[in-house]
């Protein structure tokens, strides 16, 4: 490479970092929910309609207040204070309406009609003793308003819909001030909803980013260096490998590609996929400088040796992150695609402003060689003779690892929960364990009810009939906080019978509830609108399931399907399940399909790659292999370890199938060039292991510890990741260098 070329090259690359880090500052980051329902999915599309006639289940803030230790929430200070923490929150710019046990009115009959009054006499201590009782028997209020023992209060604010992510922040900013101006502390005070999840999520993934940047640097760093042993060659690698993650991240800023919560994965991605590309070009071009090449001629040997099995291992790579474009999860989806343009993005980085760099220096300054490459080719002859000698004992137990690994698998679980996803430590999961065990939980569980032709859904007869599918929802213990129509005609008939927690029930006939109608019709409309649709021949029924597993919810919700079939005059009404709670639960079900065309898909292309390689369908087969046992030994992991198989960690399989198959190619490249000068197949095998071994070994180290490098994240689906990948791809290596050898003296002769 001459002068010219390589700093008209590293000139480039500097204005082209310059530009990029410029573009960070618009990097974009969001966490919405909506965006891991399934697209394409019937639910999806009836649920939109049924937000549309009535309202999104998300667009609320829960707030929970604990009363002083010691102390019940039936206190008047503690009441007051509540109250005018409420009325604040409800002066907030994004807010509406908000619900709370200091605004909730009773209706009263009197002789002059029905009016209300309050369900708590804040400064009437007599009354106040009264209002508590009657308060801990309504199912209205216990695990919705108020904690079962009576110590934390709890509001629904009401937040505008589709908050952004700068809205998201502003709100809870905003409601943060207005805690502590109240008297109230944060460890005293409990969110839930689609502001807070969004708001901390996203502070979780730029934290996220940041440690396993700079852990995975500082460790790569360090095992460059044990594998150098020269400064200038560490450097040389760090910088080609962050330009790579610069120029990465300055492309998704350019593109305006939204950064989610599997953006953690980016750095360490880019960190050790650059790296192997490094190790591998440098360490052939360092070897042909040994042999006594000129600069200029192991430059050009090192590009037409290597270069062609870096780029078929970085398209590799890119094809195994492509499975995951056949996943209906938006999110996974993308990570798909930016995993894929990173990969290609280090490897032209690599090939060229590395291959650049490196022509300033010269060998000695970029490794220490000597002793160390007469170790490392004695060693490596000693494991291939070794292989040789023990086929039957590598063949006994490949069958073994196969016979386990399945074992493992039929132990896999999808019955993941969302607080097991939610970061450890933090005051969102600490908020969420807090409304499962005081309240209602967080997962919404709703159904949609139809009135059949000539009813209303105010009808008398659909009425009975809701109330019968709810006290079977009542019947399940995850299922809570069930409200719909008829709670505000139990409430109208329970004032205008005796007044009683008896009395809250449906009138008794027709002519009964004929006596409360007009009372119904003077109810303010705001009551029933979020349950009922303008033209009354809708309604729903909503309520809040515990965090009891996906698998488990789908089952609940079969039941109640089935009530809804058997037990219900279908004549009167139909119901169906909807509701943000039915599409997330129902990712399980399409990560594993899409998981089984992804690799399939996977694996076809990359049969393909490796058939324009070889030209020879043992050789396929050969290369094929020991790259589907690491995924068997992943499925195996999760089934042991007990890691649920959802939609985060449904990307492990892409990631190892992508990058177990490069080092496979490295190896047969070189065997196959090494056959081509007319080398018999031992020594053939024997070269390639001196030749490729030490990178192969190098670059898994370098995978190995990269990964490990989540196991810092406080995101567990980061964690199990990060130890998945690890451990399979130190099991990819083995069969690469244990396997490969076998198969080849078995079948190619």
């Amino acid at each position: 490479m001459n002068a010219k070329l390589r700093n008209t090259i590293l000139i480039g690359y500097a204005l082209l970092a310059i530009l990029a880090a410029y573009s960070l500052f618009n990097l974009k980051f969001g966490f919405d929910f909506s965006k891991f329902f399934p697209q394409d999915d019937p639910d999806l599309a009836f649920f939109e309609e049924f937000v549309e006639e009535f309202e999104a289940d998300d667009n609320f803030l829960l707030v929970a207040v604990e009363a002083p230790t010691g102390k019940s929430v039936f206190d008047t200070a503690f009441l007051n204070d509540f109250h005018r923490y409420t009325l604040a929150l409800q002066s907030l710019p994004l807010t509406g309406s908000v619900l709370g046990l200091t605004k909730i009115r009773y209706p009263l009959r009197t002789p002059f009609g029905l009016t209300s009054t309050p369900a708590l006499h804040r400064n009437d201590p007599a009354r106040l003793v009264r209002d508590s009782a009657r308060i801990m028997n309504d199912e209205r209020f216990v695990y919705n308003l108020i904690s079962p023992d009576a110590k934390t209060l709890a509001m629904v604010v009401r937040t505008t819909e589709d908050m952004t992510l700068g809205a998201s922040d502003s709100l809870m900013n905003s409601v943060q001030l207005t805690t502590f101006n109240s008297g109230f502390s944060e460890s005293q005070t409990h969110y839930l909803g689609r502001a807070f999840f969004q708001s901390e999520l996203v502070k979780m993934q730029k934290r996220e980013i940041r440690v396993s940047s700079i852990i995975s640097g500082i460790l790569v760093t360090m095992i460059l260096f044990l594998i150098y042993r020269r400064w200038r060659g560490v450097l040389i690698a760090m910088v080609s490998i962050g330009l790579g993650l610069l120029l990465f991240f300055g492309i998704l800023s350019v593109f305006g590609r939204e950064l989610s919560a599997m953006a953690a994965l980016y750095p360490v991605l880019m960190i050790i996929v650059g790296t192997s590309d490094v190790i591998h070009l440098m360490t052939k071009y360092v070897d042909e400088l040994r042999f006594g090449k000129s600069q200029r001629d192991a430059l050009r040997i090192t590009l037409k040796e290597i270069g062609l099995a870096t780029f078929l291992t970085s398209a590799t790579t890119a094809i195994g992150f492509a499975t995951l474009l056949t996943s209906r999860v938006g999110p996974i989806r993308d990570f798909g695609v930016n995993a894929g343009i990173g990969v290609l993005v280090a490897y032209i980085t690599v090939i060229t402003f590395t291959m650049a760099l490196l022509t300033l220096f010269n060998q000695d300054q970029i490794m220490r060689t000597e002793g160390t490459v007469e170790n490392w080719d004695k060693w490596l002859l000693r494991l291939n003779v070794w292989v040789k000698n023990n086929t039957r004992i590598i063949a006994w137990g490949t069958t073994a690892a196969v016979i386990i690994s399945l074992i493992g698998i039929s132990m896999v679980n999808t019955n993941y929960s969302i607080i097991g996803n939610m970061p450890r430590g933090a005051k969102i999961t600490s908020d969420l364990q807090f409304y499962e065990s005081e309240f209602t939980g967080f997962r919404p569980f709703e159904l949609a009810v139809f009135a059949q032709p000539g009813y209303k859904v105010t009808d008398f007869k659909v009425l009975q009939e809701m109330d019968k599918i709810e006290n079977a929802m009542r019947a399940e213990p995850a299922l809570r906080a069930i409200s719909s129509q008829t709670a505000l005609v139990k409430s109208v008939n329970q004032a205008m019978t005796g007044g009683t927690p008896e009395d809250y029930r449906l009138p008794e006939d027709e002519a009964a509830f004929a006596k409360i109608a007009p009372m119904l019709a003077r109810a303010p409309s705001s009551a029933s609108a979020v349950l009922v649709n303008k033209n009354g021949d809708k309604a729903r029924i909503s309520s809040r399931a515990l965090d009891i597993g996906s698998d488990s919810i789908r089952n609940m919700a079969a039941r109640i399907a089935n009530f809804g079939k058997t037990e219900l005059d279908t004549s009167v009404i139909k119901v169906q399940e909807t509701g943000t709670g039915l599409l997330l639960d129902k990712n399980s079900v399409y990560v594993r399909e899409s998981l089984l065309w992804g690799l399939g898909g996977a694996v076809l292309l990359i049969s393909f790659l490796m058939a324009l390689l070889f030209r020879d369908w043992k050789m396929l087969f050969v290369a094929l292999v020991p790259n589907i046992l690491p995924l068997l030994l992943a499925g195996a992991l999760l089934g042991f370890l007990g890691i649920d198989l959802e939609a985060g960690i449904a990307i492990v399989f892409a990631i190892i199938f992508g990058i177990a198959v490069d080092d496979s190619i490295h190896f047969l490249a070189k065997y196959r060039l090494v056959r081509g000068r007319g080398i018999g197949q031992d020594e053939a095998i024997a070269t390639t292991f001196r030749e490729s071994g030490k990178a192969i070994i190098l670059t898994s180290l370098i995978l190995f510890f990269g990964f490990l490098s989540l196991l810092f994240s406080v995101h567990p689906p980061s964690v199990a990741i990060g130890l998945l990948i690890s451990v399979t791809l130190a099991s990819a290596v083995l069969a690469d260098l244990l396997i490969i050898p076998v198969m080849l003296r078995w079948l190619v002769k």
